[in-house]
């Protein structure tokens, strides 16, 4: 990463310094990105990057903050000129993994996150995501059963933890590949195979 301006407005270094952690993440285990390896990446001083965060924790929040706004407004986007309530839900899906596909560092930093032991902000924030995420896919799938897109008995809970599961699965299969753009490819027919299984029977 190129050296960034010494003087930047605080917003701008905290946007740098995320950026910077997340290009880390891409690279490198979690465990691994020290506030002196992301200092060097920056090309500044740990006491530079300690100026506007008072520690990593907070460091990992902000991570967590831009993932979640990020994602939430990429999925919201591609729901809103859908069709139907399931074509939102594919819609939901396909941004999803595109944006894991340009932005590589974010599962291993999610992932991360979730194996630290203890409720710590930036595990806080990650399982803030997923409930705003999970209501998004309920509403949208209580929608599709007044639509009749699929049968009034389908178990909504067991749908969504089935959708965020075959994210989860794709992102782990294409990162032991190594290949995470793999994904892009991969998700259309993975969910054409979830749209038949949900389905109400025609």
């Amino acid at each position: 990463m190129n050296a960034p301006p010494k003087h930047l407005p605080a917003d701008q270094r905290r946007a740098v310094t995320v950026d910077a952690v997340l290009e880390l993440a891409a690279e490198r285990h979690p465990s691994e990105i020290t506030t002196a390896a992301i200092a060097r990446h920056m090309g500044v001083t740990q006491g530079a990057l300690f100026r506007h965060f008072p520690s990593k924790e907070a460091i990992l929040q902000a991570v967590m903050e831009w993932v979640a706004q990020r994602l939430l407004a990429r999925v919201d986007e591609a729901a809103r000129p859908a069709a139907s309530p399931l074509a939102a839900i594919e819609a939901m899906f396909l941004a999803h993994v595109g944006f894991v596909a340009e932005h590589p560092g974010v599962p291993r930093m999610l992932f991360g996150e979730l194996q630290r032991t203890g409720m710590t902000a930036p595990k806080r924030m990650v399982a803030t995501l997923l409930r705003r995420y999970r209501e998004r896919l309920a509403t949208l799938l209580e929608q599709a059963r007044a639509q009749g897109e699929v049968p009034a008995t389908l178990d909504t809970e067991a749908a969504i933890t089935l959708l965020i599961g075959m994210i989860q699965g794709l992102v782990m299969q294409a990162m032991l590949a190594d290949d995470v753009g793999r994904i892009r490819s991969d998700a259309p027919r993975v969910f054409a195979i979830y749209r038949r299984g949900i389905g109400s029977p025609q």
